[in-house]
């Protein structure tokens, strides 16, 4: 797969340019991921999706190991089919995020994207939202543009299994993860428990 075979390798050697601490974590090793086939209705009749999955279980054992050694995990969103493992689905990697974050009991969940967060009101630039209450965030979904769901689903999905914060940020902007995470206001959006 491309995902565990090359792009997977391309992140870690590129961590590992600074140093070794990065190590690959396919979400089939040791059993991280189980995906469930997802289908989908289209105009009343079900449509086959291939090899497109949903994450329905969470082992983070293998993830911990990596922690344990002072490794960065750059884990791989594929997971094997709970009814025939031998078949490896695609996952939603914002959603496996999210199902691993509550998994490690995680402080604080972070997707990087290519925009500055959510916006209330696409595109204009002054309607992005800094913070936002899960019950809020829940209302307004369904009016998000699509491809901005998924990411604000796993936000939801992390908060709602405990996970105190999530944020979905600008992975372009340089520093990015130390603005987030070591200045008081951090960028992008973040996702509150209501």
């Amino acid at each position: 797969m491309v995902l565990t075979g090359q792009v997977s390798r391309d992140v870690v050697r590129g961590i590992n340019a600074h140093g070794p601490l990065a190590a690959a974590v396919s979400g089939e090793d040791a059993g991280l991921f189980t995906g469930r086939r997802r289908g989908a209705v289209v105009d009343g009749v079900e449509v086959d999706l291939g090899l497109v999955g949903d994450v329905v279980a969470v082992d983070p054992t293998a993830v911990l190991a990596q922690l344990d050694a002072g490794r960065i995990p750059v884990v791989s969103s594929i997971a094997p089919d709970e009814s025939d493992p031998a078949v490896s689905l695609n996952v939603n990697a914002d959603a496996a995020a999210a199902a691993l974050a509550v998994a490690l009991g995680a402080e604080k969940l972070v997707i990087l994207t290519d925009v500055a967060g959510l916006y209330r009101d696409w595109p204009d630039r002054g309607s992005l939202v800094s913070d936002i209450r899960s019950d809020e965030l829940r209302a307004l979904l369904p009016s998000l543009e699509s491809g901005m769901i998924p990411k604000m689903a796993a936000c939801l999905e992390a908060v709602d299994g405990g996970v105190p914060k999530a944020a979905i940020i600008d992975g372009r902007i340089p520093h990015s993860m130390l603005l987030e995470i070591f200045t008081t206001n951090g960028i992008g959006t973040e996702v509150v428990p209501a």
